[in-house]
């Protein structure tokens, strides 16, 4: 089961590329990278883009096979297309993807979504009072991969491709391991 990170964006809200943004002691990228490395996913692709240069300096991504986006302006949908082209070669069935600002969800939700993965699942976390409310980790099987990657444009990862396909998409309950908020904003 690989994993890909999501972590190219500008963090506009925040004031500076999410990646760098430093949260309990440790870089939010570094963070992303861990969980998906204790949630038993390998190997894990962490996506760079805005200031990836510096991101490279200042994290510390060791194990993790880091590529960069040089499409990132575009919005998250070619990270995710770089994300999994990068898995191209690899012998695996499917990747759990998760954002780099989402620092409540651990490895525990991570292994929950990544136990449901076979080549033609599609997996969500489940959140909210009836763990109804889709959030990450995704998990996406490799048959899959091919529409993803055609409905993955702009500001939008596979969210259009798991609404076409909501009869095929499995929720797992992870609001009790995991917190789904993102950091949007700096603290004041």
């Amino acid at each position: 089961m690989a994993g890909v990170v999501l972590a190219a964006g500008a963090g506009r809200r925040y004031g500076m590329p999410k990646a760098l943004v430093e949260y309990e002691g440790r870089l939010l990228v570094e963070r992303a990278a861990d969980t998906q490395h204790r949630g038993g996913c390998a190997p894990v692709v962490v996506v760079l883009g805005a200031a990836a240069e510096q991101v490279w300096a200042a994290a510390v991504l060791a194990g993790s096979v880091v590529v960069e986006n040089p499409g990132w302006g575009s919005g998250m949908g070619s990270s995710l297309r770089v994300g999994l082209a990068a898995l191209a070669g690899a012998d695996v069935s499917a990747a759990v993807v998760t954002l780099v600002d989402l620092p409540g969800v651990g490895p525990e939700a991570v292994r929950r979504v990544a136990g449901r993965g076979s080549p033609d699942a599609l997996v969500v976390a489940g959140y909210g009072a009836a763990g109804h409310r889709w959030g990450h980790p995704v998990l996406l099987g490799r048959d899959h991969w091919p529409g993803v990657v055609e409905l993955a444009v702009g500001d939008t990862g596979a969210r259009p491709y798991l609404q076409a396909h909501a009869a095929e998409v499995q929720v797992v309950p992870c609001g009790d391991v995991a917190d789904d908020r993102d950091v949007d904003l700096p603290p004041r």
